[in-house]
């Protein structure tokens, strides 16, 4: 099959991959994948086994100017991609250039997969702190999303919340969920890396990996320090990622800084996706701070999977998904005192597992990519 991509992404330069790189970049193995450029990220190029296909002519570091300034081009250059290529089938995933290719491969008579990797309306009104933008971004957002899946021929999403959100707005949707690479995220001793960041083999390190942007209640965990330290004083907040287009990072250096812990809390950058496994391993515990309640009634995270696969203990907000899937090694709290009592019986009862994903494998969910498409082509 000849296949393109057009991801949420600046697919070679993002810091930090998604679904699509390891889905699409194990597809490629046996099939011709091309996959639409937009400059948007100035990260290092990762190499790719992809036809990259450069889609940018305004090359603006503002997602939102960037999307809007190129959307004239996306109608012209997605029409001519999938004219001189011969492209079978299109996997759109994006929501302002996911219009134009969604155009170019109807007049080509292509068919079109959306995948919504996850609620688009939110996602990007939450790079607003202004009420009044967010909600015309959310508003705006969706009505283009809403006539993207209308015009698609399948709809592929992430979570079971988000086929049955999709069903209640009349859509049907197929569930491909996210996955991990299995030979890569293992258990393993992580005291060397704990001597790279000077951490002790004494102290008890409360791990976050992922993208550093207010969805996720960092600051709370932060507010929590102070009477964990007091608990236990050599607790250790390590944060393994970097933020992308917002100030929450610098926020959160400040917030530890005026509470005095901020000895106590490392952040060190994003990290290559090859080394995560070992930053993962110097955590005594994992977290997942998903903080607004809408995000968590449809979100599985990468980062589930990914703790999991290391043997971790999961300390999380409620996630409905991730609880239908469950695992002993999962702890959810709700409010700060909840997560200061999960932490401490933790600290008391220190607890690693042994637990089997290989369904949850990306070499899996590209198998279920590609029986797919093949079904569509």
């Amino acid at each position: 099959m000849k296949i393109l991509l057009v991801s949420t992404q600046d697919y070679i330069h993002h810091p930090i991959p998604s679904r699509h790189h390891y889905i699409f970049e194990e597809l490629a193995r046996r099939h011709e994948v091309h996959v639409a450029h937009f400059h948007v990220s100035r990260g290092e190029t990762r190499p790719t086994r992809l036809i990259v296909e450069e889609a940018t002519q305004f090359s603006v570091k503002n997602p939102l100017l960037h999307y809007t300034l190129n959307t004239p081009y996306h109608y012209y250059i997605f029409n001519k991609i999938i004219r001189d290529n011969q492209i079978d089938v299109v996997v759109a995933a994006h929501v302002l250039a996911g219009a134009a290719v969604i155009s170019a491969a109807k007049k080509y008579r292509v068919p079109v997969v959306f995948d919504l990797k996850d609620w688009f309306p939110d996602s990007a009104a939450a790079y607003f702190k202004n009420r009044c933008i967010a909600q015309c971004i959310r508003k705006g957002v969706w009505e283009i999303t809403r006539r993207n899946l209308a015009r698609s021929n399948r709809i592929t999403t992430v979570s079971p919340s988000l086929v049955d959100k999709l069903k209640r707005l009349g859509f049907s949707a197929d569930l491909i969920t996210n996955g991990v690479n299995t030979e890569l995220f293992v258990p393993q001793d992580g005291s060397e890396t704990r001597r790279e960041l000077g951490m002790g083999t004494d102290d008890f390190v409360i791990g976050f990996s992922g993208s550093i942007e207010r969805w996720y209640a960092i600051d709370e965990m932060i507010r929590a320090l102070p009477t964990l330290i007091r608990y236990r004083k050599n607790t250790r907040l390590l944060v393994v990622g970097g933020s992308l287009f917002t100030d929450y990072e610098r926020e959160l250096r400040g917030l530890a800084g005026n509470l005095g812990v901020a000895d106590h809390v490392m952040f060190t950058g994003t990290k290559p996706y090859a080394e995560l496994p070992r930053y993962i391993a110097c955590m005594d515990i994992c977290t997942i701070p998903l903080a607004p309640p809408q995000w968590g009634d449809i979100a599985l995270p990468n980062k589930f999977f990914e703790y999991s696969a290391c043997g971790k203990p999961i300390v999380m907000r409620p996630i409905p998904d991730v609880a239908r899937i469950g695992g002993p090694n999962l702890f959810v709290y709700r409010t700060r005192d909840e997560f200061v009592a999960q932490v401490k019986t933790l600290m008391d009862n220190p607890a690693t597992f042994q637990i089997n994903l290989e369904k949850y494998s990306w070499k899996e969910k590209a198998r279920q990519f590609e029986d797919l498409l093949g079904n569509l082509h």
